[in-house]
């Protein structure tokens, strides 16, 4: 029963693949419509953050980037970048992804079809987005020295496993948010304590002592800094980033997936009434 339940909704979607391309299209059309610069701002958004990160921890706090082990790069902005566009799509398929019942209200109180496909949507315009600012700092990083080209089938499995975390926490986030509209508040502050918590703008070895060993240990088992750390090793450091950080994507990832699509099917059933 256990796993006719599990399996059902998958079923559902796979069925409606159709819809889903169409609902991914959807997004992709609409992302910048009307604005000047269009997908430009893709590109723009992270070489702007990397900008102020770069000046506020590197210069102003004398942050420095270690030698890629193999790659022998020592850039500051790269070894940012490595950690921080994997952050921002996280973030862009769980903030899409939860506001997705609520900004289509109409189409689910009216038209009978499997709900997750607009949380899946999202997660696929997530990709294609991440991908292009994957390809970017692939092009920087290889101008810099890191000719990683033999572990991009690595890179292209760590996007598809913090895809599938990403897109659980989302479903989620998705259900949770139709019936307690304030979840988008406490996600924001709890996002916000999550991407410091993640050694993103700083090297995992800098709170080594400085911290209580139960915060340290907490920090060590943060999903994000697992796949941070794995997206350095292959793309910054041009090495594999090890069995056991793969497993452990691949663990939180189904978990999630698992989880977070079963909230999303118990509580989908009252969702045209809620919305």
């Amino acid at each position: 029963m256990a796993n006719k339940s599990l399996i059902a909704p998958v079923k559902r979607v796979a069925a409606a693949h159709e819809l889903l391309w169409n609902m991914t299209l959807r997004e992709l059309r609409t992302k910048y419509r009307k604005s000047v610069l269009g997908w430009t701002w893709s590109m723009l958004n992270p070489l702007a953050t990397v900008a102020i990160y770069s000046f506020v921890f590197g210069h102003l706090f004398g942050a420095d980037a270690p030698i890629g082990v193999h790659s022998g790069v020592r850039t500051f902005a790269l070894y940012l970048l490595c950690a921080l566009l994997p952050w921002n799509f996280f973030m862009l398929v769980t903030n899409t992804g939860m506001n997705s019942m609520i900004g289509n209200a109409a189409l689910v109180k009216k038209v009978a079809f499997p709900r997750e496909v607009l949380v899946f949507a999202n997660s696929l315009h997530g990709i294609v987005q991440f991908s292009i600012e994957l390809l970017l700092l692939t092009v920087a990083l290889v101008l810099a020295g890191s000719y990683f080209f033999v572990w991009i089938p690595v890179v292209l499995l760590q996007m598809l496993l913090l895809a599938l975390f990403a897109s659980g926490l989302a479903l989620a986030l998705a259900a949770g948010n139709v019936y307690f509209r304030d979840l988008g508040y406490l996600w924001q502050i709890f996002s916000q304590v999550w991407f410091f918590a993640t050694p993103i703008v700083y090297m995992p070895a800098l709170i080594e002592g400085k911290v209580p060993n139960w915060v340290e240990m907490i920090m060590k088992l943060n999903p994000m800094a697992v796949f941070a750390q794995g997206f350095r090793r292959s793309m910054y450091d041009n090495s594999f980033p090890g069995w056991d950080n793969l497993g452990a994507c691949a663990l939180v990832a189904v978990v999630s997936l698992v989880i977070g699509w079963s909230i999303f099917t118990k509580l989908s059933r009252r969702f045209a009434e809620e919305l």
